[in-house]
């Protein structure tokens, strides 16, 4: 039986690179597209954030799809990278902001979370490098910390997704809740979304 997404540790990242380089694990099949395809289609939360409206996200630091600087990693300063956004349509309630590493899916077997906060005020323009959101609630990454868990690949250069959505609430959700509580709570609510790519080497 495959364990909850909270059962997931680091450590069966690390132990899921060794097999593979051992050659315990067969990589024949698509198995990790189909796994990372279930997911965003039953989660909203981890789906590919495909532009809808006008809504912008941006960093000062690294433009989309090129590669984020080495101190917002796990391993080094580990705080978030700044952002900027943008294009919040009128008929929002909230933001949600969504970070997470599709490529995790081969070597870890799901979506690797990496940043959970939700409820961001409308008014948000600026998220700044290190970011406390005192106004806004943070989720638990699956590096089990609640707050930014910066990207951390196993295995070889990731590309990593940062997801802003637009919803038309504000969610009833507690600190520390899953991934999996945001996208049921974030589901039918969405308005209008956009993401921000860069890669990370380990």
């Amino acid at each position: 039986m495959r364990r909850k997404r909270s059962e997931i540790t680091r450590r069966d990242l690390s132990v899921a690179l060794a097999l593979g380089i051992a050659g315990c694990i067969d990589r024949s099949d698509d198995g990790g597209s189909d796994e990372t395809e279930e997911a965003e289609a039953n989660n909203p939360a981890l789906s590919e954030a495909t532009q809808e409206g006008d809504l912008r996200l941006t960093s000062p630091v690294f433009d989309d799809g090129e590669g984020i600087p080495d101190e917002y990693g796990y391993d080094e300063a580990n705080v978030n990278p700044p952002l900027e956004i943008g294009g919040v349509p009128d008929d929002a309630e909230s933001l949600v902001l969504v970070m997470d590493d599709p490529d995790a899916v081969e070597p870890a077997g799901q979506i690797w979370v990496h940043w959970l906060v939700w409820n961001i005020p409308l008014e948000t323009s600026t998220i700044p490098e290190g970011w406390n959101p005192i106004d806004a609630v943070e989720g638990e990454t699956d590096f089990d910390d609640i707050g930014y868990s910066g990207p951390n690949p196993p295995d070889e250069t990731h590309t990593y997704r940062i997801k802003l959505y637009a919803l038309d609430t504000v969610l009833d959700l507690e600190e520390g809740s899953t991934v999996d509580a945001l996208g049921e709570a974030m589901d039918g609510h969405v308005v209008a979304r956009t993401q921000l790519t860069g890669t990370y080497a380990p």
